[in-house]
C-alpha cells in the first residue's frame, strides 16, 4: 500500500501542467496549505500548489507571471437571479436616481424613442433616498408617459411603481382586493396610488409580454459574461423557471457558459412536482438539487414578516407570503426526495415560522444543509435554532450596508440587535454562506468582501462600522465568499479552496484583499478568472 501511494505521488510529481499562474500571493483558503507561490493546473482541474512549480512545465505549459498579484479561489456567490441581472443591464436602471422627479424625466425621455402602448420597464429605485422617504405615486409617471404603461421595480424587487395606464390594462382600481401575501396602497379614498407590494406586483406584471427562450437566453449569456469580469466562477440562482434551466442546457452545450450554477427552483408548482419525480441532478456547470421559497417580503417596503408592527408604521407587521405549515410540507418532501431547501426570510417573524417548519421536517441534528436566504432580522432566542437544525444562513453583506440608514427606524433599537447578525450567528456555531442577491445589489463580490469586513458604505461611513461588533474579520469573511459558499451546495469536495484535484477555479487580484487597508477593496481590479483552468477573463498586461 506504502508503495502504491509512492508511486502515485511520484506520478502527481511528474506531470505536466497546461497552465502555472506563478510569483503570486496565493490565498489557498485550506488549513493545509494556507499560502502558497503558484498554482499549476492540469485540464480543468488543480495539479499542484507549491512555492515554485516549475517541474511541473513542459514545452506547451503556459506560464503567467502574476507579478505578485493576489490569487484566491473563485469567488461563490450564494444567491443571485441570473435572467434578473441580465434583464436589468436592457431595461432602465434607476439605482442612482436621487428623487421620483429623476426617475420621472429618465421615464420620459425613454417614451420619447418608444412607440405607443410598449411598455417601458425599470428597476432599482429606493424611496428611502429620496426627500421625505415616500412612496411615490402613479400620477408622476403617468404624466411622464401617457401613452405607455409602466412598470418600475424597487430594488429589493418586493414592490413596483406602476403608472395609470398599467393599473388600466391590469384593470386594478378602488374595487380590486389585495391578494394573499400582497398589498395594494391606496389614497384616502380607497384608490390605488401606484405602488404595489409584494404578490401585488402580479397583477400588474402579468400583463407585461412574456419573455421568449431567445431572450431568457441572452439574458443569461449577458449575466454570466458580467460574472466573469467580476470573479464570480460560481453562482446560486435563486428561483429558476424551466424555462432557465432550458437556458443553462444550451449554453453549456455550445460552450458559452462561463459560470457554474447552483440552481434553485422556483417555489412549489409543477416545475417543483417534476423535479420531485426525477431527484437531484448533479453537474460540474449545472446542478439542480434545492428549492427556493419565499416566505415574506422585504423590510425596506414594510413587507418583511415581523413579530410585533413595524417602528415607524405601528398599524404594519408586513406580509407572511408563505405559512409554517406550506413552507413545511415542501420540506418534508425535499427530505423524502434528496433536495434542500432555502427559504427567504427578513423579518423576525418569517425566520421563525422557517426555522420552525425545518425543525418539524427535520426533527434533529442533520447535514441537510437547510437555508435560510437573507436571516435579516432574527430575534436573539432563535439564533440557537439554526445551529440546532445545521441550518446554513445565507446572508448578503451589502443588504446590510444599504439598509443600515433606516434599519432601527424600521425596527427599533431592541430589534436591531438580531440585525445582520453575523458575528452572532458564528458564536453560535452557524455556518454562514455570502451572496449579493443581484441584481438587488452590484453584482460585484469585492463589494461585498468589503461590506463584510466594514459595515461601513463606499465612503467609510459610518466610522468604525455600523454595529461594528458583527463585522467579519478578512479571513471569515474570504471563507464565506468561498469555502463556506461551497459547503452551501454540497460542493466543498470539489470547489471553494485552492488543493491538488480539484476544479481550477480561481482569480488573480490587483491587490491583496487580506492586507490592504479597507478603503482599497472596492478598488480592487480582477486581473484574471479562470473556471475550470479556462481563463474567462483576462485584464492582465
Amino acid at each position: 500500500m506504502i508503495f502504491i501511494v509512492a508511486l502515485l505521488a511520484q506520478a502527481a510529481w511528474a506531470q505536466t501542467a497546461d497552465l502555472i499562474v506563478e510569483n503570486a500571493n496565493v490565498y489557498t483558503v485550506s488549513e493545509a496549505r494556507p499560502k502558497a507561490r503558484a498554482i499549476a493546473v492540469k485540464g480543468t482541474r488543480i495539479l499542484a500548489v507549491g512555492d515554485d512549480l516549475g517541474r511541473h512545465a513542459g514545452a506547451a505549459t503556459r506560464r503567467i507571471d502574476a507579478k505578485g498579484g493576489t490569487v484566491i479561489p473563485g469567488f461563490i456567490d450564494c444567491h443571485v437571479h441570473m435572467a434578473g441581472l441580465g434583464d436589468s443591464i436592457e431595461i432602465l436602471d434607476l439605482r442612482a436616481a436621487k428623487s421620483s422627479a429623476e426617475v420621472a424625466a429618465t421615464v420620459a425621455e425613454a417614451a420619447k424613442s418608444r412607440p405607443k402602448g410598449e411598455w417601458i420597464r425599470g428597476r432599482a429605485w429606493d424611496q428611502t433616498r429620496w426627500p421625505g422617504a415616500q412612496f411615490p405615486n402613479a400620477a408622476e409617471l403617468s404624466r411622464a408617459a401617457k401613452d405607455h404603461p409602466v412598470y418600475l421595480a424597487r430594488v429589493d424587487g418586493h414592490a413596483a411603481w406602476v403608472n395609470e395606464k398599467a393599473l388600466e390594462l391590469a384593470d386594478v382600481n378602488a374595487a380590486t382586493q389585495d391578494p394573499p401575501g400582497g398589498r395594494i396602497h391606496r389614497d384616502a379614498a380607497g384608490k390605488p396610488t401606484g405602488i404595489l407590494i409584494d404578490r401585488a406586483m402580479g397583477l400588474v406584471s402579468r400583463r407585461i409580454p412574456a419573455t421568449t427562450a431567445e431572450q431568457t437566453k441572452r439574458q443569461i449569456l449577458r449575466a454570466s459574461q458580467e460574472c466573469a469580469r467580476l470573479g464570480l466562477t460560481t453562482v446560486h440562482d435563486a428561483g429558476v423557471s424551466a424555462a432557465h434551466i432550458a437556458a443553462y442546457r444550451e449554453l453549456i452545450a455550445s460552450g458559452q457558459l462561463l459560470t457554474r450554477v447552483y440552481a434553485m427552483i422556483g417555489g412549489p408548482g409543477q416545475h417543483w412536482e417534476s423535479w420531485l419525480q426525477k431527484g437531484p441532478e448533479v453537474g460540474d456547470w449545472l446542478t439542480v438539487r434545492s428549492i427556493k421559497l419565499v416566505a415574506d417580503g422585504a423590510l425596506g417596503s414594510r413587507g418583511a414578516a415581523m413579530k410585533q408592527p413595524y417602528s415607524d408604521e405601528p398599524s404594519n407587521r408586513g406580509l407572511l407570503i408563505l405559512k409554517q405549515e406550506e413552507i413545511a410540507r415542501v420540506a418534508r418532501q425535499a427530505v423524502e426526495r434528496g433536495f434542500q431547501v432555502n427559504t427567504h426570510a427578513i423579518g423576525d417573524l418569517a425566520n421563525r415560522a422557517t426555522l420552525d417548519a425545518y425543525a418539524e421536517a427535520l426533527g434533529g441534528p442533520n447535514d441537510r444543509r437547510f437555508r435560510v436566504e437573507h436571516a435579516q432580522i432574527v430575534s436573539l432566542e432563535d439564533i440557537p435554532l439554526f445551529q440546532r437544525f445545521g441550518i446554513v444562513a445565507s446572508i448578503q453583506a451589502t443588504h446590510a450596508t444599504s439598509d443600515m440608514r433606516w434599519a432601527e427606524q424600521r425596527v427599533g433599537p431592541k430589534r436591531v440587535l438580531g440585525a445582520y447578525p453575523w458575528q452572532r450567528f458564528l458564536k453560535a456555531g452557524v455556518r454562514i454562506a455570502n451572496g449579493s442577491d443581484f441584481p438587488v445589489e452590484e453584482p460585484n463580490p469585492l463589494l461585498g468582501f468589503y461590506a463584510s469586513v466594514t459595515r461601513q458604505d463606499a465612503q467609510g461611513e459610518p466610522k468604525g462600522g455600523w454595529m461594528p461588533d458583527q463585522v467579519l474579520s478578512r479571513q471569515k469573511a474570504l471563507e464565506s465568499w468561498t469555502r463556506d459558499g461551497a459547503y452551501a451546495a454540497f460542493e466543498e469536495h470539489a470547489k471553494g479552496t485552492l488543493e491538488p484535484n480539484k476544479l481550477a477555479d480561481f482569480l488573480v487580484l490587483s491587490k491583496d484583499i487580506v492586507q490592504v487597508p479597507a478603503a482599497e477593496i472596492p478598488r480592487t481590479r480582477v486581473l484574471m478568472t479562470v473556471t475550470g483552468g479556462r481563463i474567462v477573463h483576462t485584464a492582465l498586461p
